[in-house]
């Protein structure tokens, strides 16, 4: 290869610098995600198979899976299959090959081969396994060795990626896998160099050498996760100064006139959330509190730190019923201030938004609630000084940056009702402060978490009988809208099945192609308790408040996540009546959906349910933070990896304390800007 062409390579060269890859090969390797040199060198082996000490021939039993070595004694083709022995000085074992195209060995030639031997056999037989004629002076590729198995595609078989990435890996590893973290960090944890670490990925010689290479690869990413968050944050508040917010009358006129008492998460949250608004450094805190914890009051207590000094709010909801549903509280809750609370939403008429954008405009509107139509550029706010995001991993990046720009750096407070786990707080959330609702207001009830088959539907048709009996209603929430293939409860065949089984009591639908209108309207109704039972779809799953529900039925509970899980059965058990959450098994259930069944029986602590959620499906599935360089580690698993994280971090703080702009080390500041620039919104300089 040209010297040249290889000095000029870099880590974002398309994979067609490589020899034997044209444009068709290339086309296969972009279903794995393989574009680039990076991403052949990051093409991480799912799992890995030890061939490097085949047993004799004698000791191979069936159902094992080895390598083994022998000598063809006997050779086959018939009907279309071709039958071998091969034999050592132990033993001999037979295979099968489902092919006679292999005209090419003849009795007499050594062969290794790798696969299960069958147990469908009187003795030992290889069915179909990889094989290799061994050579004099030629070393075997198929055993000998810990080899790697990639990620497959049709037509591309692992012997040609194995070729591929060790192409990659001699022509241009030296060139391109340059070392960046600075070598004080490297000599205190003793780590292996970068460029050795990405070589021990795919050819590991043993396995501490490989843990060591893992962990070396998996500190990079989130030691460079954890320096730009830093970096971000430093940029920020050193440069931008926020309207410092006090309390005055109208937060202790709201305060004071509380039918309840918070309780002390609440309190010491609120504590918090004041000292951040009364600095010049722009606030930005993550509120986490399980459902019903009532992040709502300590929302309300920030907005009127603002409006006290004479500034505005607005506070964004991922949809439009939870909009409505924290506009009419908030208007009843500060009904006795004289504040103007507007709600800002797409279905609003032109009359009426013309209307409140001029309020919002002028000042006259102190507290706007919304959905993305508050990113519009027709809104324009007189004086935004803080922004409430709701249930934040359900708005993009982009969006949440939309509404912040509205201000002159506004404090920005983040709110969820899903736990997030310590771990993705460290990494995803790093420059976030945290305030923690751990404990429920007075008034919640326990809810009642039950499992059944569909053989208990009577069961479960008494119990909706009985509530309503009594005058309370229930919330029936299916999986999709109509009738598909996947065989998942729908809405609208349930509500037709339902009406006729469940006469006399009064029903409604709700999913999310309802018009606007049509969809609060329905609201409306089974708040003010017209409608017994709301048959939905997730739609209901955030900020729906309903406090006569006191049952939660959830069909093919299998198919929902913990985190989503337990958001549903939180719908429930807000006021006085005993709650019971059910949920129902689909015939198909699989083992893992069934454990999440038992795990919301046994458990209704959000937090743990969350930690089980982020084992089971990562952090950017909970988080909605599906970008390169946040969550979607190529090594790193932030459950597995949180001691190597919390190193990570420490390291990052101490670095960035002595030289915040990494001046000192160029090499590092192009690889975080690099990896996390677009993401992290890094400036070039700072």
């Amino acid at each position: 290869m040209p010297a040249s062409k290889q000095n000029n390579a870099r880590l974002s060269s398309p994979v067609t610098i490589l020899s034997g890859i044209g444009p068709k090969k290339a086309a296969l390797l972009a279903k794995l995600g393989v574009f680039t040199l990076e991403d052949i060198f990051f093409l991480r082996p799912r799992r890995y198979e030890d061939r490097r000490n085949p047993p004799p021939l004698c000791d191979i039993e069936p159902g094992m899976i080895t390598p083994a070595v022998g000598k063809i004694t006997e050779l086959e083709i018939d009907d279309g299959m071709m039958d071998a022995v091969i034999s050592d000085k132990t033993g001999s074992v037979e295979i099968v090959w489902f092919t006679d195209k292999i005209t090419f060995l003849r009795e007499g030639m050594t062969i290794a081969v790798y696969g299960q031997v069958s147990d469908k056999y009187l003795v030992p037989k290889f069915t179909h396994p990889e094989f290799e004629i061994l050579r004099w002076r030629k070393k075997p590729t198929l055993i000998g060795k810990i080899l790697p198995i990639y990620p497959g595609t049709a037509d591309l078989t692992q012997r040609a990626l194995r070729k591929f990435v060790d192409t990659a890996l001699y022509e241009y590893a030296s060139v391109c896998l340059k070392e960046f973290l600075p070598k004080s960090i490297i000599k205190r944890r003793k780590m292996m160099s970068f460029h050795d670490a990405v070589i021990e990925i795919h050819h590991p010689k043993d396995e501490d050498t490989f843990i060591r290479a893992r962990n070396r690869l998996a500190f990079d990413e989130l030691f460079l996760l954890q320096a730009g968050i830093i970096m971000r944050r430093n940029s920020y508040s050193g440069t931008i100064h926020a309207q410092q917010l006090t309390t005055g009358g109208h937060f202790r006129t709201f305060m004071d006139s509380l039918p309840f008492s918070p309780t002390d998460a609440q309190r010491v949250a609120i504590c918090e959330i004041l000292e951040d608004l009364e600095r010049t450094k722009p606030m930005n805190r993550l509120l986490q509190g399980d459902v019903g914890s009532g992040k709502t009051l300590v929302a309300a207590a920030a907005m009127l730190a603002a409006c006290d000094s004479g500034a505005q709010s607005a506070i964004m909801a991922p949809t439009e019923i939870l909009a409505q549903q924290h506009y009419l509280k908030l208007r009843d809750n500060f009904s006795r201030t004289g504040l103007n609370v507007a709600l800002l939403t797409g279905s609003l008429k032109a009359r009426e938004r013309k209307k409140i954008l001029e309020g919002i405009a002028d000042g006259t509107i102190n507290i706007v609630v919304g959905t993305h139509a508050v990113f519009s550029e027709a809104v324009n706010f007189h004086s935004l000084a803080l922004v409430i995001v709701d249930e934040q991993h359900r708005f993009g990046v982009l969006q949440r940056n939309s509404i912040i720009a509205k201000g002159t750096a506004p404090h920005v407070l983040t709110m969820t009702a899903t736990p997030i786990p310590r771990t993705l707080i460290m990494s995803v959330y790093g420059d976030l402060e945290v305030s923690v609702l751990n404990e429920l207001p007075p008034g919640r009830t326990p809810v009642k978490t039950i499992a059944l088959t569909p053989s208990e539907m009577r069961r479960v048709y008494t119990m909706i009988r009985a509530r309503v009996k009594k005058g309370e209603q229930v919330f029936w929430v299916c999986p999709m809208i109509d009738d598909s293939e996947r065989d998942l409860a729908a809405v609208n065949s349930t509500y037709e099945r339902l009406s006729k089984i469940l006469s006399g009591v009064r029903m409604s639908v709700l999913h999310g192609r309802l018009p606007v209108d049509e969809k609060s309207r329905i609201m409306q109704e089974f708040s003010a308790g017209k409608i017994d039972m709301l048959i939905a779809t997730t739609v209901i799953e955030v900020g729906v408040d309903v406090p006569n529900a006191s049952m939660m039925v959830i069909e093919d509970a299998g198919q929902f996540g913990l985190a989503q899980l337990h958001q549903l059965r939180g719908r429930v058990g807000r006021g006085k009546a005993e709650s019971v959450c059910v949920l129902l098994e689909n015939a198909s259930i699989t083992p893992e959906g069934r454990g999440r069944l038992a795990a919301m029986v046994e458990s209704s602590d959000g937090f743990e349910l969350a930690e089980m959620d982020l084992t089971q499906r990562g952090a950017g599935e909970i988080c909605g933070t599906h970008q390169h360089g946040v969550t979607d580690f190529r090594i790193a698993d932030i459950v597995r990896d949180e001691k190597i994280l919390m190193l990570a971090r420490d390291d990052a703080r101490v670095l960035l304390e002595n030289d915040p702009a990494l001046t000192k080390e160029p090499d590092l500041r192009r690889e975080v800007l690099r990896r996390l620039g677009g993401v992290l919104e890094l400036a070039a300089t700072s």
